[in-house]
């Protein structure tokens, strides 16, 4: 278990009332642009996002391409909407901004795989299962190469791993010894078809990604404390001395935060009307920890 002693819980609560207020958020956009979301992903992945955005990334808003920045390559590309509301959130655009430019026909800017070309804090567009391990690896090893201090962090979904491009990835990094990439799992076990488990089984998952080179640090995540204290973990990033590439195993739940959302598997996907984004937003309130 991950130690959680040393925890600074006024950056926790702080963290997680911006959970909160992003996953009301989400709520509204997909509310509000009335096509669908993937809003199980997207909540499940919520907190490791708030964390990393709003505190343990190096990350500059108003520079989103500044050289020394930290990378985040969203794999499971179709939970996009999640980064689009935090990049709101951050005073790089409106929420009315996002709802204007989603998928039109001729001022798009946002859609539901993320576009590099169209937002300038997007990695790298995704959306094809299985691509983006592959870039974050290379980007690691390029900050190897040209001696950059910049650390890269992978979000992944469980279902995606069934894809084999992604262990021909992870067999290099560990092989390369990329101590600057961090592989975070969003292990919520329920992909479009039904639970990942039943599906195509990707445990003992610890195992293999030791086998595969990597160290590992398994949380609960989305329980803020635990979050914090896998990222408080992190040694500093050193892109030119061998280390071990580290995967974080964040146990999720999909749909976290909105009761009748949690472990459904038609939420993969799906759109709100009225009266579930007011039953969602409700839900959200309601689920706030109170410590």
């Amino acid at each position: 278990m991950i130690d959680t002693k040393n925890i600074d819980m006024e950056l926790v609560k702080k963290l997680e009332d911006k959970a909160v207020e992003i996953r009301k958020n989400l709520c509204t956009f997909i509310y509000r642009i009335g096509t669908a979301g993937h809003l199980g992903g997207e909540l499940s992945l919520t907190d490791m996002a708030v964390a990393l955005y709003y505190k343990y990334m190096n990350y500059d808003p108003k520079n989103p391409k500044w050289e020394e920045r930290d990378r985040l390559i969203l794999s499971k590309g179709h939970c996009a909407e999640t980064l689009y509301t935090i990049y709101a959130d951050l005073g790089m655009y409106t929420m009315d901004y996002l709802v204007d430019h989603f998928e039109t026909l001729e001022t798009a800017v946002f859609s539901m795989h993320p576009n590099r070309k169209y937002v300038d804090a997007i990695e790298a567009s995704t959306g094809s299962l299985g691509h983006g391990l592959s870039l974050a690896t290379g980007l690691a090893l390029g900050a190897r190469m040209s001696k950059a201090n910049w650390r890269t962090f992978c979000i992944v979904g469980d279902g995606e791993l069934q894809e084999g491009s992604n262990w021909e990835a992870l067999m290099a990094a560990g092989h390369y010894k990329l101590g600057n990439l961090v592989v975070i799992v969003d292990k919520n076990d329920l992909q479009m078809s039904g639970t990942t488990s039943e599906t195509i089984s990707i445990d003992p998952l610890d195992d293999k990604m030791r086998a595969f080179g990597f160290d590992v640090i398994e949380i609960q995540g989305n329980d803020m404390v635990e979050v914090c204290a896998a990222l408080d973990s992190l040694p500093p990033a050193d892109p030119v001395t061998p280390k071990r590439p580290i995967c974080i195993i964040s146990n999720t739940t999909k749909g976290a935060g909105v009761s009748f959302m949690e472990n459904v598997v038609a939420w993969h996907a799906g759109s709100l009307n009225k009266a579930k984004w007011e039953e969602a937003l409700e839900s959200i309130e309601n689920n706030r920890r109170v410590r």
